[in-house]
């Protein structure tokens, strides 16, 4: 049985029989000699015009893609490392995929970095004290520096501690492997292994694998012997502090000064991320540097690791200590709602990454942005999801440009 779409075919082809016809039906005839598409009339025109139809011309400000030229003049013989790797840096917009997009991040942060109010014109409404151009020119952005543990746990931790120390960034969120593997590594290192050792061996072994890196149980170990007395001691004070606040009050009440309220001491995470970065007092420690050039470390999971163990066996030897997160939140909030501008640095996803843009939002949007990591959006999650989505949620302001670079942050 024969559809009616074969019969119709079928009439065609006896119809071209009949006619003694040679030129297939799927073809049409022949390009004319003087034709603008190709200097080879013989072509089948709808080949031709498939194949060779004609471009429209490039703008001429069009970008073209062209890598670095290590053969260029003086190239071959330089002795300064810094020159090449600037050429290379320099190149990466021009090269394509994602190395373009790694130099438009590199153009990003200078953006953020170099930004100043006084690049913004002063208008009526605005604070007076803000008017002249001295103060604005002193005030920049805001650059809250977001990453995952691993990026600590790796060599990048070299290169993090590099820009706390001086001082180029002011505000860091990241996870508790990303508080507890900076101060481990103060006591004992981290080595290099295999993605491919067996973990039962390793097991065994009382090794732990963290992708193509080793950390010993030991190390946890002599960690946890050196933070057990320090939350001890934090302990104590609380719970000094909040004897001396009763007291006050009560004399308030016996005063009949019941208007005045003393405020009332209480750890947050990150007052209690500051103390680990100066009991620690080890200049290899990113925490280190943070709490010396007073940059807040905000980590709304710091009972999601090492620390959160210590605290959890703590709680059955001395019940009462306490982290308040609510006041962390308000804080890391207040720093995003009193910038004059904001740009977000975030490498890896997950927590980290939401939670930098969630304090964002609270001022509609960070002005600039860069998102290295290598999750997708195909499923929904935050981790993977692109600038554009949030920008939808006012995390990013609809008038930024900002940079997602797929790719592995260590990279």
């Amino acid at each position: 049985m024969t559809t009616q779409h074969q019969k119709d075919y079928s009439s065609i082809e006896e119809e071209d029989d009949k006619e003694g016809a040679t030129t297939n039906i799927l073809e049409s005839k022949p390009l004319e000699e003087n034709n603008a598409v190709s200097a080879r009339p013989h072509i089948p025109s709808v080949s031709a015009s498939a194949v060779l139809g004609e471009s429209a011309s490039m703008p001429e400000d069009t970008p073209v893609c062209r890598g670095v030229d290590f053969s260029a003049t003086g190239m071959e013989t330089s002795t300064e490392q810094g020159d090449i790797l600037s050429q290379i840096m320099q190149s990466l917009r021009y090269t394509g995929f994602q190395a373009t997009n790694l130099g438009l991040a590199v153009e990003q942060i200078q953006q953020m970095r170099t930004w100043r109010l006084s690049q913004e014109p002063w208008q009526e409404g605005d604070d007076t004290e803000l008017r002249p151009l001295e103060i604005r020119e002193r005030l920049r952005a805001r650059i809250f520096l977001s990453y995952t543990s691993n990026q600590i746990s790796s060599g990048q931790r070299e290169v993090l501690r590099f820009l706390v120390q001086n001082k180029m960034v002011d505000c860091i969120v990241t996870t508790a492997g990303g508080i507890e593997e900076d101060l481990i590594k103060c006591f004992q290192p981290t080595y290099m292994g295999d993605f491919k050792l067996n973990g039962r061996e390793l097991r065994k072994k009382g090794i732990n694998r963290i992708g193509n890196l080793l950390v010993p149980n030991k190390n946890y170990c002599e960690f946890e012997d050196w933070v057990n007395p320090l939350i001890e001691t934090m302990h104590q004070e609380q719970d000094q502090k909040w004897a001396e606040w009763a007291a006050e009050l009560i004399k308030n009440k016996s005063n009949n000064d019941d208007d005045t309220t003393p405020e009332k001491f209480v750890w947050t995470p990150s007052k209690f991320i500051q103390r680990l970065g100066l009991e620690i007092n080890n200049e290899e420690s990113v925490l280190y540097w943070a709490a010396k050039n007073d940059v807040p470390v905000f980590c709304p999971a710091l009972t999601d690791g090492s620390v959160g163990d210590m605290l959890y066996f703590h709680s059955y030897k001395r019940p009462g200590f306490i982290l308040d997160i609510a006041e962390d939140i308000r804080r890391i909030n207040d720093l995003a709602v009193r910038s004059h501008a904001t740009g977000m640095i975030v490498l890896g996803g997950g927590l980290v990454k939401h939670h930098t843009c969630n304090a964002n939002l609270m001022r509609n949007g960070a002005n600039f942005s860069v998102f290295i990591n290598t999750g997708q959006e195909f499923d929904g999650s935050d981790s993977g999801a692109s600038p554009d989505e949030a920008i939808s949620w006012g995390k990013i302001r609809i008038t930024a440009k900002p940079v997602k670079v797929c790719c592995d942050a260590t990279i």
